[in-house]
């Protein structure tokens, strides 16, 4: 799901509260953001009972951006009780992507 910096406080920190969100910061432009598209996808799909996926376009929303400290994309964070509990920039494989998630569950 795509969010925007007015939805932030209600579909990431809130919603953190009641299980872990991902927020995948990406641009239109970053190659390695276009082909870590379709691993969120899917792994959203497959953690859907756990986990809520959020995508957030750091070039239309630089104020989030910036709040959390994105200096290279794509970042990844994974938020809990409202506060960033994980993160990792940069492409990474699928498998790596389910063992970070798996132990921040």
């Amino acid at each position: 799901m795509e969010i925007n910096e007015s939805e932030f406080e209600e579909k990431v920190l809130e919603k953190s509260k009641e299980m872990p969100v991902v927020v995948d910061f990406y641009a239109d432009w970053c190659g390695p953001c276009q082909m870590l598209a379709p691993i969120m996808e899917k792994l959203e799909e497959e953690y859907k009972e756990k986990v809520v996926f959020v995508k957030i376009n750091t070039d239309n929303n630089p104020a989030a951006s910036q709040k959390y400290g994105i200096t290279g994309i794509p970042a990844v964070k994974l938020f809990k009780d409202g506060e960033v509990a994980d993160e990792f920039v940069g492409l990474q494989s699928e498998d790596m992507i389910k063992q970070w998630l798996n132990k921040n569950l």
